[in-house]
C-alpha cells in the first residue's frame, strides 16, 4: 500500500517537473527575442574563409555560419554609405527616404540626411518595449557650420556631425559618431554629450566598440527585450589603420599570385598599386573585426543571452579596391554589390548555406520586424524572408534591384541594374556622358565581371529591361525615361 502511494507520488513529481520544462520551453518561445545587429563597413561579401574564394581568415564568423543561414548572394542596393545605412533604418528606397547620396556639407543644400519624420525599425521595436542601443558609425546627419573641429570637416568637403536625441530614432543608449576614419584613435559622442563634448579613445575602434556593447548588455535588467547595433567602420579605409597583430598575420600573403586574377589591373597603374599595397592590409582588417565579433558572441553566451537572441551580421556595401578599375564602391561590379549576411536564431533558425535566394538590403527591414514579430507601420518594397528563414518556405523573390553613383543636383544620372542568380544587367551613364551604357554579365560563370554580353544576348536584356522599369516606375525615379 505505502509502495504504491509513493510510486504514484513519484509519477506525479515527474509529471509536474515535465510541465515545469515545458512551460519554461514555452515562455522562451512566446518571450521577445533580443536582437544584435553586427554591421562592419565596407566588407564584401567574397571575403569571408568558409566560402574558399579569398585567403581572408575569419574563424569566429566561419563558426557562426555554421549555426546560421547564410545568403551567399546577398547584395547592397545602393552600395555606398550613407543610401545603405537610411534604406537599412527604413526600408525605403533612397528617392523615397531622402538619402540619394553621401550625406556630406557638398550634399547638404540638397537636403540630403534622414529626416526625423522616418519610421526606422528601432523606431517600432521602442515601441514594442524594447531598449536600443547603436553604437559606432552613423553617417546619415548632415555637417552644418561651425563644422565639429575634426580632421574630416577641415577640408573642402565636411563629412562628420553629431546627432541630437531627437534625431536618434528609439535608441535609448548612444554612443557613436557621424563618419570618421582613424581607427586606431577614434571619436566619439556619447548619450548625453553635447555636440562640442565628443572625446578620443587610444583604442582600435572595433575592439573599443565590443567593449561598450559587452558594457551595455552587462547594466541591463535581464527582462527587458533589448536590441544592439554595433556599427563598425573597418575594413573601411584607412586601410593601414590596424594592429600589428593582425598585419603580421598576413605578411606571407602572395599578393603578386593574388594579382593575376581577373580584373586586377596592372601593377603600374593607380589601380593596380592600390590593390597591391592595401590588400594585406584589408585582410588584416576584417581578420580583426572577426576576433571582435567572437568576443561579443562569447560575452552574450556567457550571460546565456544566445538562447534567445536573433543576430545578424552584414556589410553596408563591398569593396572593388582596385579591380576592374574601381576604387572601392558605388558602382554595379561584384565586388561592390556583394555583402556578407547570415541571419542566427537558435533552435528556430536551421543552418543553411544558401546560393540561391536573392536577398538584398532592402529585404533587412521586413525581415527583422518579421523575426522579432513587431508590426511594420509601412508598406515598403523589400521582402520579409522570416517564412523562409523559421518555416523553410520558399520565398518569391527573382531579382535584385540595384542603384547608385547619383550627382545631387541629378537624380536621373548613375547607374541602376537589375540582379538574378544567373544574370546582371546595368545601365551605367558614366560622366560627361549622357547617354546610358548597358552591361550585361552572367554573374554565374562571370563572378569578375569581365566580359559584357549584352550584344549577344538581346533578348535577357529585353527581359531584364523589363523587370527594371517595374522597379524605377515603382520608386517613381526619373531614369526610367532614358531606357
Amino acid at each position: 500500500m505505502i509502495l504504491n502511494k509513493l510510486k504514484q507520488l513519484s509519477i506525479l513529481i515527474a509529471a509536474l517537473a515535465g510541465l515545469t520544462v515545458k512551460a519554461q520551453e514555452t515562455s522562451q518561445r512566446t518571450s521577445k527575442p533580443n536582437f544584435v545587429f553586427i554591421m562592419p563597413d565596407q566588407w564584401r561579401g567574397q571575403a569571408l574563409g568558409f566560402l574558399g574564394i579569398e585567403p581572408v581568415m575569419t574563424p569566429h564568423l566561419d563558426a557562426l555560419a555554421k549555426e546560421s543561414h547564410v545568403f551567399t548572394q546577398a547584395i547592397a542596393n545602393y552600395p555606398v554609405c550613407s543610401p545603405s545605412r537610411a534604406m537599412m533604418m527604413t526600408g525605403q528606397l533612397p528617392l523615397e527616404n531622402g538619402v540619394w547620396s553621401n550625406v556630406n556639407s557638398a550634399t547638404a543644400p540638397y537636403g540630403i540626411e534622414l529626416a526625423p519624420d522616418k519610421i526606422c525599425w528601432s523606431n517600432l521595436l521602442k515601441e514594442a518595449g524594447y531598449t536600443n542601443a547603436w553604437i559606432g558609425k552613423w553617417h546619415l546627419d548632415s555637417p552644418h557650420e561651425p563644422y565639429v573641429p575634426t580632421y574630416n570637416n577641415k577640408g573642402k568637403v565636411a563629412w562628420n556631425e553629431w546627432t541630437p536625441p531627437d534625431r536618434r530614432p528609439g535608441f535609448d543608449f548612444w554612443y557613436a559618431y557621424g563618419t570618421y576614419d582613424r581607427h586606431l584613435r577614434p571619436m566619439y559622442w556619447d548619450t548625453h554629450a553635447k555636440r562640442d563634448e565628443f572625446k578620443y579613445v587610444d583604442q582600435w575602434g572595433p575592439e573599443h566598440e565590443v567593449d561598450k556593447a559587452l558594457e551595455f548588455i552587462e547594466q541591463l535588467d535581464g527582462k527587458t527585450p533589448f536590441s544592439v547595433t554595433l556599427s563598425i567602420n573597418p575594413p573601411h579605409s584607412v586601410y593601414s589603420h590596424v594592429p600589428d597583430k593582425y598585419l603580421a598575420m598576413y605578411k606571407d600573403l602572395p599578393v603578386a599570385e593574388l594579382a593575376k586574377q581577373p580584373g586586377i589591373p596592372a601593377a603600374d597603374t593607380e589601380m593596380g598599386k592600390l590593390y597591391r599595397n592595401t590588400i594585406q592590409q584589408y585582410y588584416a582588417a576584417i581578420t580583426g573585426v572577426d576576433e571582435q565579433i567572437g568576443r561579443l558572441v562569447k560575452g552574450l553566451e556567457d550571460k546565456g543571452l544566445m538562447e534567445n537572441t536573433v543576430l545578424i551580421f552584414l556589410s553596408d556595401h563591398g569593396n572593388c579596391l582596385g579591380r576592374n578599375g574601381e576604387h572601392a564602391k558605388n558602382n554595379h561590379f561584384e565586388e561592390s554589390l556583394r555583402i556578407p549576411a547570415m541571419i542566427y536564431w537558435k533552435n528556430r533558425i536551421k543552418p543553411n548555406m544558401d546560393n540561391k535566394s536573392l536577398f538584398s538590403l532592402l529585404d533587412l527591414y521586413p525581415t527583422i520586424l518579421g523575426l522579432l514579430g513587431v508590426e511594420d507601420k509601412q508598406s515598403v518594397p523589400g521582402t520579409d524572408f522570416t517564412d523562409l528563414l523559421v518555416h523553410g518556405k520558399p520565398v518569391n523573390v527573382k531579382h535584385q534591384f540595384f542603384m547608385g553613383r547619383i550627382n545631387p543636383r541629378n537624380k536621373s544620372g548613375g547607374f541602376r541594374g537589375i540582379r538574378t542568380a544567373t544574370y546582371k544587367l546595368a545601365y551605367v551613364k558614366n560622366r560627361p556622358v549622357d547617354k546610358s551604357q548597358v552591361y550585361l554579365y552572367n554573374v554565374a560563370n562571370d563572378p569578375y565581371d569581365q566580359q559584357n554580353i549584352a550584344d549577344t544576348h538581346p533578348e535577357v536584356v529585353k527581359e531584364l529591361t523589363k523587370e527594371l522599369k517595374v522597379w524605377l516606375k515603382k520608386a517613381n525615379d526619373p531614369f526610367l525615361s532614358d531606357i
